[in-house]
């Protein structure tokens, strides 16, 4: 978050070079910055194995994306909630990841958009029409209530913060809950 696309500001490429030398599990980079164009390089180098850019963001969509799948880093693409599923669809064959927001980027503990449910669907219905095998996550308000509802919709990734960090049972519990939820769908 850069202050500018969302209000909040957060870590950046160092913190994900920090995590990189901690772990081989996969860094996804959510980039809810103007211009992640000029950012590429520098998550890249740092590690990221996906980066992803909202559809807002940029002007340059589809050179993003490739200039992303260039620097040896798996390109994904957001939506915000307000924000026409029409305008990602001209990019799912250039992506490995489709994130629909079903919240307002930038602040956590956020309820779930239920309008984000059509878009996960519209979304879902347009990667098996073109046959491609792009993750589809949904990222905010994601609960133990709606996960399999979510994944019904046709989600593969769902990310859950407040869901999971302020469990009363601690994180392990949490994420075995949403996991239920979300498998027995």
């Amino acid at each position: 978050m850069d202050g500018h696309f969302v209000p909040n500001l957060t870590f950046g490429p160092k913190m994900v070079a920090d995590l990189r030398r901690s772990t081989t599990l996969p860094l996804d980079v959510h980039l809810m910055i103007e211009r992640p164009e000029d950012w590429i390089d520098r998550y890249a180098k740092a590690g990221a194995t996906y980066l992803t850019i909202h559809v807002e963001a940029t002007t340059a969509v589809a050179a993003t994306l490739r200039a992303i799948r260039a620097a040896g880093v798996r390109p994904g693409i957001a939506l915000s909630p307000e924000t026409p599923v029409e305008l990602v669809i001209p990019h799912l064959a250039a992506v490995d990841l489709v994130l629909v927001m079903s919240v307002r980027p930038g602040f956590g503990g956020q309820t779930f958009i239920e309008s984000g449910l059509d878009k996960i669907r519209a979304v879902r219905a347009a990667l098996t029409a073109q046959g491609l095998g792009a993750e589809l996550g949904v990222d905010g308000g994601v609960t133990p209530a709606n996960a399999g509802r979510i994944a019904t919709a046709g989600a593969t990734v769902l990310v859950a913060g407040s869901a999971v960090f302020e469990d009363a049972d601690g994180i392990s519990a949490a994420l075995t809950k949403l996991r239920r939820s979300a498998i027995t769908s």
